[in-house]
């Protein structure tokens, strides 16, 4: 390289290492974020430029941003900025006492109730962030309550020095199984038994051999054309019910697994396919909830048995097990720990050029 080349390019790395946002619409603030990922899973964490969210309660605000700022999800989940396979998330306060935080889940449908890769990522974040009281120095682990549109859940951060390390943990909302063997007349496959459990949101189960497909060699168009075909299927031939909220009372999606429920040493693999046929990278942090509270119902495992479940996409693992028995409302349910490793891959700050056609995103399917 000449001695002019290399001099314009340190001009420019200069130059360019100085934060400063591009041109944009000066009415319209950047939405800075932070990137996570956990299992592979993506997570966007809004910390700056979302319109305050107003309502008194959680799901009041979920409402809300439902209603008048979904073009900030938009602009987050979907291309150009995103795709429609990213994930996100908004912190906002909570009514709770007890709660460090609260957060509403972004997805490329809607909003979600519950998300547990999301809740792993976020106990290192509000850690690493400050929005808990620091640990003693000493400590090695620390607690993040989290308020969920599902209910509190509560995240244990692995620490050192006052700094997230390593893996976290967290304590579900009441788990609990909702229909086991249900027979669904799947349009292409026929009848199938299929269960439905909630674990801060409801899936429904099947093993992917029943549809005809190795969960392992399988295609993943084949598995998400499949899984798809199975909620449908549920939700125009089973009503979903909640005991605490008609907020909650939705099929999330399916979890095609590869049948191996009985308890082993060996990880289980499922993929999960959500809302608008997304993909989960991750083994899915309340579907694994979902699928230990149906274990435990069906007497495949018992309490304190650790159970690890492996994603298809990725091969990435969460760890799942029944802590303690519950309920909900008249369910017998199980609080159920799950634990996973998140990591950061970068920030970023998005902004928008009024005269930008696409300024709100777009989605190819």
């Amino acid at each position: 390289m000449s001695r002019w080349s290399s001099s314009r390019t340190q001009t420019m790395e200069n130059t360019l290492a100085v934060p400063r946002l591009p041109p944009h619409d000066p009415e319209t603030p950047a939405l800075l974020v932070v990137d996570m990922h956990t299992g592979g899973e993506p997570l966007r964490i809004v910390v700056a430029g979302c319109p305050e969210v107003a309502g008194p309660t959680l799901l009041a605000k979920r409402r809300y941003m439902r209603q008048y700022l979904d073009h900030v999800r938009q602009r987050l989940m979907f291309e150009p900025r995103g795709h429609r396979d990213m994930y996100g998330a908004v912190l906002v306060p909570s009514e709770l006492p007890d709660a460090h935080l609260g957060v509403l889940f972004l997805h490329n449908e809607g909003y979600s109730s519950m998300c547990g890769h999301a809740v792993l990522a976020l106990g290192r974040f509000a850690l690493d962030f400050g929005l808990v009281p620091a640990p003693l120095p000493d400590a090695h682990e620390a607690l993040v309550n989290i308020h969920c549109p599902c209910g509190l859940v509560a995240a244990f951060v692995e620490c050192e020095g006052g700094r997230s390390r390593g893996p976290v943990r967290f304590h579900s909302v009441p788990a609990f199984a909702l229909a086991t063997d249900l027979l669904v007349d799947v349009p292409g496959h026929g009848k199938v038994i299929v269960d439905v459990a909630y674990g801060g949101a409801f899936y429904a189960f099947v093993s992917a051999e029943k549809l005809g497909l190795d969960i392992g060699s399988a295609k993943t168009r084949d598995l998400v054309d499949a899984a798809s075909a199975v909620t449908e299927a549920v939700k125009a031939q089973f009503k979903i019910n909640h005991p605490d909220s008609e907020d909650l009372a939705f099929l999330y999606g399916t979890i095609l697994t590869d049948g191996k429920d009985a308890y082993s040493e060996e990880p289980t693999t499922n993929i999960c396919v959500f809302a608008d046929e997304q993909v989960d990278r991750s083994p899915t942090g309340s579907g694994v909830t979902a699928r230990v509270a149906l274990q435990y119902h069906k007497g495949l495992l018992e309490l304190t048995q650790t159970r690890a479940f492996r994603s298809s996409a990725t091969g990435s693992v969460f760890t799942g097990k029944a802590v303690r028995e519950a309920k909900c409302g008249e369910f017998k349910a199980v609080i159920v720990e799950v634990s996973g490793q998140a990591h950061y891959t970068g920030t970023a700050s998005f902004t928008v050029e009024d005269d930008d056609p696409l300024k709100d995103g777009f989605l190819l399917k």
